[in-house]
């Protein structure tokens, strides 16, 4: 893969296999684990939810390790998850979480009807994306939300030196441009986006 396609999506192919690995060996200056983290963002879902059977699409799932926790907090609901990787998709499919329904695409165009999810999570994934292509995914996003459906956008703390040294260290972040609030939350607004908090 040359150099410009690599940083229009950071390439995880090559790590699908030791992702967690790789992130547990990184993560261990923090104390927790990569289960800790990926468990935490989906609790901080279920507790701002109200319906018990919600269509959610995990974007930029990698290797599907969400779909355990997402199956646990809401076991009635319906789980997609989608990534640019096709080797991180397929260790995703080999979880065997029944119900979970996982794709690959090609990182611009979501394969999705408007309107389809009630809940959106991206988790640390638009940190490893052109900042260029950043405000047409979001607008992706905002299409194939439901009305009064709920993003859900977690991302590093540029802020934090300890998660600095994390990125700094792992490999595959290696290529990472983390994002800082107030661009967020504009880049949100932008796509259209309410109620931006």
């Amino acid at each position: 893969m040359d150099m410009n396609k690599k940083r229009e999506f950071d390439d995880f192919d090559g790590f699908a296999a030791e992702y967690r690995s790789i992130h547990n060996k990184t993560l261990k200056v923090s104390g927790a684990t990569s289960d800790y983290f990926s468990e935490h963002k989906i609790q901080i879902i279920h507790e701002n939810e109200t319906a018990g059977v919600p269509t959610c699409l995990d974007f930029g799932c990698g290797d599907g390790q969400s779909s355990v926790f997402f199956t646990k907090y809401f076991p009635l609901g319906k789980y997609y998850g989608i990534d640019v990787s096709k080797e991180s998709i397929s260790v995703a499919k080999d979880r065997g979480i029944e119900h979970a329904i996982f794709k690959d695409f090609d990182g611009l165009i979501l394969p999705f009807e408007s309107e389809t999810f009630d809940i959106i999570y991206a988790s640390c994934v638009f940190h490893h994306i052109d900042f260029k292509h950043h405000l047409g995914l979001l607008a992706e996003i905002k299409r194939v939300l439901k009305r009064g459906g709920r993003f859900y956008i977690f991302e590093h703390n540029p802020f934090n030196p300890i998660t600095r040294r994390i990125v700094n260290t792992c490999p595959f972040d290696a290529d990472a441009v983390l994002l800082y609030p107030k661009y967020t939350k504009n880049e949100l607004v932008k796509a259209g986006f309410s109620k931006v908090n």
